[in-house]
């Protein structure tokens, strides 16, 4: 596999990428190419897809909706 050496990173730059790295438990090396790959290789949403799931969620809650004083009840349930 080749390797990359990247020179000259600016110190605030780097710092960003040890904390996202730290964050999402990878290493550095891993952080750079989930960013690279990331910007380079973006995943192209499928809009039909997306409808499609979002008409079956909806589907699914159509009996039962949502007013605010089920979201009241449901947050003081179990409070004094």
């Amino acid at each position: 596999m080749p390797a990359l050496t990247i020179k000259n990173i600016p110190d605030n730059l780097y710092a960003r990428l040890k904390e996202a790295a730290h964050a999402h438990h990878r290493s550095m090396n891993s952080e750079i190419l989930y960013c690279v790959e990331r910007t380079l290789c973006p995943h192209k949403i499928d809009v039909s897809e997306h409808i499609a799931v979002a008409r079956t969620l909806r589907a699914k809650t159509t009996d039962h909706p949502l007013t605010d004083d089920k979201l009241i009840a449901a947050k003081n349930e179990g409070r004094p």
